[in-house]
């Protein structure tokens, strides 16, 4: 090999890697956490198990279960069955859902309207629970209650944008983004936006940055029911939107054979 070539070689190689290292940096989660580290209480650092809280326009499904399900029945909201004896159709009875209106309030069989809210599930369920005391002296009733609304939308840059339910009333930025398939790499992980609103209608937008280890502090960290998170374009995938494919192949591949052309032209120098 020509000896002139070496350095040449040599600073086209240091380049690629730069490059490489740049973009890694760019696309990797929390990159600023080195070391192991553990949530502990009276470090600022939220610790427990999340929560959400019930916001109106949340769909409630609510069961009050007994010994005696004579006892109970009046409390549990079920659709009539429909029974059509020519055709032999029947329909299965389920349970009502309970619609939290705009005032935060249900309408709750034998206690009326109560405001909820604010709270948590575990917190409606006790209040029930209280409610119904009178009514059940030899036994205190079950009460089970789920937010059968739970869910998300996320939009942007990730492999499957759409709207997306939880089970379990928890969903964190990053179960998120997996339900979506994961941001693409054009997908800016530095400045997430996260649109909610809060049960009195007001809204919030949060801004976060995925590349900080900090973002489990964050208060769009637990995603709320209804919120918008929305994953921005990189300045690539922005540049590349006002030139399609064709266009942008045939510019690579100009600017790679002149690229090769000056490498020539310098070796043969």
């Amino acid at each position: 090999m020509n000896t002139r070539m070496i350095p040449l070689f040599s600073m086209v190689i240091v380049c690629l890697l730069l490059a490489s290292c740049a973009g890694s940096k760019r696309l990797a989660y929390m990159q600023t956490l080195s070391t192991s580290v553990e949530t502990k209480p009276g470090h600022g650092i939220p610790t427990g198990l999340y929560e959400s809280s019930i916001k109106p326009k949340d769909l409630l499904s609510i069961t009050v279960v007994t010994s005696e399900p004579g006892a109970s029945k009046n409390y549990n909201l079920l659709v009539p069955q429909i029974s059509d004896v020519a055709n032999n159709i029947y329909s299965m009875p389920t349970m009502q859902l309970y619609l939290v209106d705009n005032d935060g309030c249900i309408d709750f069989p034998v206690l009326g309207k109560i405001n909820v809210a604010g709270i948590t599930r575990k917190e409606l369920e006790t209040n029930i629970q209280k409610g119904l005391e009178p009514a059940f002296s030899k036994e205190r009733p079950i009460i089970t209650i789920r937010i059968t609304n739970y869910s998300v939308n996320i939009l942007g840059e990730v492999s499957r944008p759409g709207k997306y339910l939880s089970t379990n009333d928890r969903l964190t930025i990053f179960e998120g983004l997996a339900l979506a398939g994961d941001m693409t790499i054009y997908g800016r992980r530095d400045n997430v936006k996260v649109l909610r609103e809060y049960a009195d209608g007001s809204k919030a937008l949060f801004c976060i940055n995925l590349n900080d280890k900090n973002i489990v502090d964050s208060k769009a960290y637990f995603l709320e029911q209804n919120d918008v998170v929305y994953v921005e374009p990189n300045k690539s995938r922005s540049k590349s939107s006002y030139i399609n494919s064709a266009e942008t192949l045939s510019v690579s591949a100009m600017s790679i054979l002149i690229s090769i052309a000056s490498l020539v032209v310098n070796i043969l120098r």
